[in-house]
């Protein structure tokens, strides 16, 4: 009989057998239909072939000595870690049981020896038309994660500023926390607003009050320098600066390099109590969080340490647990 014709695509192969001469017919079979074949004669051997080379089908003799065929498929099945390869069994035994305990362990069909060319070839093409499939289903589902990731960073993108907005404020605070819990490494956690903002507004007008939330907000940005530190507008002149492995004495260190920054930058604002500058009042909050830390606690202290840096004359940023501003820490 002649040989079937070859594959539409090529696979890599691999042909587990103890018998040589059986590996050698197999191995001839399989490259006249133009595709790679991998061989080993026991399970030890096919299992490293498999993890070393992860090939796009196993041909799998049943029995072996040592460890057999269905033992191999199941040790196959485990080391796959989200990969799905096509395992035909191949065996002299044609009886009902023996193809249910090779779908059992793992298989997807069964061929009984000596194995017919054009038989072999039909099924190579029906495993090949699954993976096909398989490679389609993962490329969309690659798209859509994609797409889902953009979604996600849009949805939690403010529009104005460029920073993360509010709903990825809260889904950053809760991960952080959760992380300085495991790794009992410090959190802070900063809340800030423009001071005077509406007379800012009233003065010079929406259009310059926007172009001032948009460079307050990439100056915060900038001062965010390590990979994990996040810098949000928290809603209209508020922002959140969310500071991951950060010691109470470390945040007011950054809280003086933001009043640097801001100074530096001298944004006139002609309505302002405090002065012909734009300035920042902030709250600091710093803790290791424990089973009972949670977000909106420290929202609350950071928004407790706002409100007394207000009360304390604007223009500077208080720690909550330190219970002193920046302003107070450079008269000492």
């Amino acid at each position: 009989m002649p040989l079937a014709p070859a594959a539409a695509s090529s696979l890599t192969v691999l042909v587990v057998d103890d018998q040589p001469g059986v590996r050698v017919a197999l191995v001839a079979q399989l490259d006249a239909l133009g595709h790679r074949v991998l061989e080993a004669g026991d399970a030890t051997w096919a299992l490293e072939q498999f993890q070393r080379h992860q090939p796009d089908l196993v041909l799998l003799d049943v029995v072996m000595p040592g460890h057999d065929g269905y033992w191999l498929a199941r040790q196959m099945r485990q080391a796959e870690s989200g990969r799905w390869t096509p395992i035909i069994f191949l065996s002299a035994r044609d009886q009902e049981q023996d193809l249910w305990k090779g779908i059992e362990s793992g298989g997807d069909d069964y061929l009984v020896k000596p194995v017919s060319t054009v038989v072999l070839a039909a099924k190579l093409r029906a495993m090949t038309r699954l993976l096909q499939m398989q490679a389609q289903l993962m490329q969309v589902s690659s798209e859509l994660r994609t797409a889902n990731q953009r979604l996600q960073h849009l949805s939690e993108l403010d529009e104005l500023t460029g920073l993360i907005n509010r709903r990825g404020f809260d889904r950053l605070l809760h991960a952080e926390i959760g992380a300085a819990r495991r790794e009992q490494q410090p959190l802070t956690l900063v809340f800030c607003d423009l001071d005077a903002f509406k007379p800012y507004n009233d003065t010079l007008g929406h259009v310059q009050g926007d172009d001032c939330l948009r460079r307050i907000g990439a100056l915060l940005r900038d001062a965010c320098h390590r990979p994990r530190d996040r810098a949000t507008r928290y809603g209209g002149e508020e922002f959140a600066l969310i500071l991951p492995n950060t010691p109470k004495s470390g945040a007011m260190t950054f809280a003086r390099a933001i009043r640097r920054m801001l100074a530096g930058v001298a944004l006139p604002h002609p309505a302002s109590p405090v002065g012909g500058l734009v300035t920042l009042t902030g709250g600091i909050t710093t803790c290791i969080p424990d089973a009972q830390t949670t977000a909106e606690g420290m929202v609350m202290r950071a928004d407790q340490a706002l409100y007394a840096a207000k009360a304390q004359g604007r223009d500077r940023f208080f720690s909550f647990e330190m219970q002193l501003d920046t302003v107070e820490q450079l008269e000492r």
